[in-house]
């Protein structure tokens, strides 16, 4: 994934944020990205197969591959198949059109 593919990237990519601090290092910033961040910061070993796959996905939709892998994750734990997700897709495609 390139480092610009974020929109905002060209924007913010002369600043210098040598001095910046963590979040964990400014309490109000902390305490917001806890109450509304909904994300946990994990560290977790994947496969180089697995973690190709949804690099390669994610660049050719131009997305983010641990958004792909965490919606994946979520699925499975959801209980859904590969089916229902086509099923949901086709729905929302028909409903579009």
């Amino acid at each position: 994934m390139n480092n610009n593919s974020d929109p905002l990237y060209n924007q913010y990519a002369d600043m210098d944020f040598g001095d910046a601090k963590p979040v964990v290092e400014v309490p109000a910033l902390a305490q917001l990205q806890a109450e509304q961040g909904g994300k946990t910061r994990i560290t977790m070993r994947v496969d180089n197969v697995t973690l190709a796959i949804f690099k390669a996905r994610a660049e050719k939709s131009g997305g983010n591959y641990q958004t792909l892998m965490n919606e994946a994750l979520r699925q499975f734990a959801e209980g859904q198949t590969l089916a229902d997700v086509i099923r949901d897709t086709i729905r929302q495609e028909l409903h579009r059109a």
